[in-house]
């Protein structure tokens, strides 16, 4: 019966990791499977909760610093957050009061609303503020210059 307590944790590793990406709890679920096998061979509960944190420490130790020397460091941007601070162009007066307004970034074209509300007009430079999910706050781009 411990074996479905085993199968439990190993579980609940995996969700773990699954939501933090941290590549420790992966380990303990390792350690869990490695206590299923113990558990379903006859193993006693003391042996079995040896194998899982010999398993899982050594998995760790082992394995942790290595993967850790081969996964990218640091924070990495999203593709939305990449564009910020960009220069697109209007081809579309952007207009909030007529709902209107379109920008042009690297050859896509994307809804547009002024960070300011004031209107655009069309064929100015303008810098990317923030994004949306399918338009782009934008301001003119001499403006973003000066305020920074």
């Amino acid at each position: 019966m411990m074996y479905i307590i085993w199968i439990v944790v190993m579980i609940a590793a995996v969700i773990l990791e699954a939501a933090t990406f941290s590549l420790i709890s992966i380990w303990f679920a390792v350690g869990a499977l490695a206590s299923v096998i113990a558990a379903l061979l006859g193993a006693g509960t003391t042996v079995q909760m040896v194998v899982f944190f010999s398993v899982s420490l050594v998995l760790l130790a082992a394995t942790r610093p290595i993967l850790k020397k081969l996964l990218p460091k640091g924070y990495i941007p999203t593709n939305g957050e990449l564009d910020l601070g960009r220069t697109a162009v209007v081809i579309e007066k952007i207009d909030r009061m007529a709902g209107t307004g379109r920008v042009r970034l690297d050859g896509v074209d994307w809804g547009a609303v002024s960070a300011d509300g004031k209107n655009i007009e069309e064929g100015v430079p303008v810098t990317v503020v923030s994004k949306g999910a399918a338009y782009l706050t934008v301001q003119p781009a001499e403006k973003t210059a000066l305020t920074k």
